[in-house]
């Protein structure tokens, strides 16, 4: 028997074809309709899933991650529909997790840039000490009302230090 090369270039038997060659994807996937998605999830081609868990975990809140999702709620929790439930939770708290520490890191940048002490940068934008802790320590991310208005407190305090320096010079 001839080994021919699949569509990553690993040899593959021609009558074992993945899963992907089976449903006509072979573009990523991302692009692949919702069919398809079902498709691979019932055909058992581990290297199928590993790209659609590549894919979940890249955007956890994207398309390929709802697709599995609406493939996932007719299924039964066991098997593959139960670990891609797991990805699916882990990628997304872990998204969240990296975007608190974001928001964190942009409230302690806007506090320092204020030259404003915590008490009071937690004051002059209406938060308490304890939620403005819990900003800076990435446990909790600020509506989006409170970033806008801690950047105009921020900005606000670093033009009037620029223009004491300014004057002083």
């Amino acid at each position: 028997m001839t080994l021919t090369a699949d569509h990553r270039g690993d040899l593959a038997f021609p009558d074992q074809r993945s899963a992907a060659q089976q449903t006509g994807c072979e573009q990523p996937v991302e692009f692949w309709p919702t069919s398809s998605i079902r498709s691979a999830l019932e055909t058992g081609d581990i290297t199928v899933w590993q790209r659609i868990v590549v894919a979940i975990k890249r955007d956890p809140f994207g398309r390929t991650a709802r697709q599995v999702e609406e493939v996932l709620a007719d299924a039964s929790p066991q098997g593959v529909s139960k670990a891609l439930t797991e990805v699916l939770n882990r990628a997304r708290k872990h998204l969240e997790a990296n975007e608190r520490t974001e928001a964190a890191r942009h409230v302690r940048l806007l506090l320092d840039r204020s030259g404003l002490g915590e008490p009071e940068f937690a004051s002059r934008i209406g938060v308490t000490m304890k939620d403005l802790a819990n900003f800076l320590g990435g446990t909790v991310s600020p509506p989006a009302s409170l970033m806008i208005r801690m950047r105009r407190l921020s900005d606000r305090f670093a033009k009037m230090r620029a223009q004491r320096a300014a004057d002083e010079d």
